[in-house]
């Protein structure tokens, strides 16, 4: 604002400052109307200031107790299926392959030709054999005569006989490779690959094929040391030697296996020692060389058993929500010994006492008040296919 003096000595003001337009009639009722929406909008939104945040939706919730009960559980352990005999057959004497008798695959018994080596050498080594019997039994039966007219000395004929047992042991031996050209199965079995052709020449000791007994099959699996020692005092009270196989097409074998031997010693790297069990193949199903799983069942005594719905994971570790007596829910850790169908085996963590959340494990969190309704275990287990979250 500036003053200054007119001409006529009247002092005037004047206002430099910015001019804004003057407002149009009713603007004023407009605003005290939008002041009073904005007011009754905060209100509603408020709940007019009571009724606090609710921790969970309303409703109870199912709340039961772990069962104290005996079951059975089945532990797998993979396996490796080996024939009860599975051996190399290999050429006992140098020479080429004259004949293969028997073709890869094919079932041969005890006894049977499988491979001739060219035997003529051999042959020839025992026609020599047998002509040196015949001179030194010649021998003998003169050298005796004589002695018998004392002629010559005892000596003459004890030395006599001497050849002619070593004639005899050269004729021995020379039958015996003469035989070693004829490859016969030692047991009735399954012949492996061929390695060798007609016409090979192979050496003493060198590969021909495997040969497979699968009649009964031995399957081989590691057993960690806690599950080693539950084995033992079932088989020494009767129960658990059994087992079944499964295999690698999840089909189970038609045929019980059972706990034959088990080895000496624990492997330090693993902790696990090796089982034995023993299956009857008599279709021949089973082969050298194949896997599958070993499925062990275990009897459980007195043990405590929950809902797998009822735990939650954190940190690769189980939890589960037990009420306390004023309703308040506490995240509690508990240790999992085995797993059922729809059902965990809890072997620390909790007592058959505490009340354990059943559903809402989502909506709860740790220290809230649940509002719930206790469902008896036994039934809770029955019906735990209905129950849906």
């Amino acid at each position: 604002m500036i003053a200054f003096i007119s001409p006529n000595g009247v002092t005037e003001t004047v206002d430099n400052g910015p001019r804004h337009p003057s407002p149009p009639p009713g603007s004023g009722a407009l605003a005290v109307l939008a002041v009073a929406l904005c007011v009754c909008l905060l209100l509603v939104s408020c709940g007019g200031g009571h009724g606090g945040h609710e921790g969970h939706p309303q409703g109870r919730y199912p709340v039961t107790t772990p069962l104290l009960t005996d079951t059975m559980v089945q532990k797998a352990y993979v396996c490796q299926i080996r024939s009860q005999q599975h051996i190399e057959v290999r050429a006992l004497e140098e020479g080429y392959i004259q004949d293969i008798l028997v073709d890869e695959g094919q079932r041969v018994q005890e006894g049977q030709l499988m491979f001739r080596i060219q035997p003529v050498l051999y042959q020839a080594e025992v026609e020599k054999a047998e002509a040196e019997v015949e001179f030194s039994e010649i021998e003998y039966n003169n050298t005796k005569a004589l002695a018998d007219s004392n002629v010559v000395s005892p000596n003459e004929l004890a030395m006599a006989k001497a050849r002619l047992s070593k004639a005899r042991a050269k004729l021995s031996m020379a039958r015996a490779h003469l035989g070693f050209t004829e490859v016969r199965a030692p047991f009735s079995g399954i012949m492996g690959r061929l390695h060798v052709r007609k016409g090979s020449m192979v050496d003493d000791g060198e590969l021909l094929t495997e040969l497979s007994d699968n009649s009964a099959m031995w399957v081989y699996f590691n057993v960690p040391e806690a599950e080693y020692l539950a084995y033992q005092r079932n088989a020494k009270a009767g129960n658990g030697t059994k087992v079944q196989l499964m295999l690698a097409d999840t089909e189970i074998f038609d045929q019980q296996g059972e706990i034959t031997a088990i080895e000496a010693d624990f492997d330090n790297r693993t902790g696990t020692i090796a089982f034995r069990a023993t299956f009857p193949n008599p279709q021949g199903l089973l082969r050298h060389g194949q896997t599958g799983t070993i499925l062990m069942r275990s009897d459980l005594d007195d043990v405590l058993v929950v809902p797998q719905k009822a735990t939650f994971e954190v940190l690769d570790h189980r939890y589960v929500f037990v009420i306390d007596d004023d309703g308040v829910a506490h995240a509690t850790r508990v240790e999992i010994g085995a797993e059922l169908q729809h059902l965990f085996v809890v072997d620390k963590g909790l007592r058959k006492e505490d009340r354990i959340l059943l559903e809402g494990l989502r909506k709860v969190k740790d220290g809230d008040k649940v509002d719930h309704v206790v469902v008896p275990a036994d039934s809770v287990v029955a019906h735990l296919d209905l129950y849906a979250e």
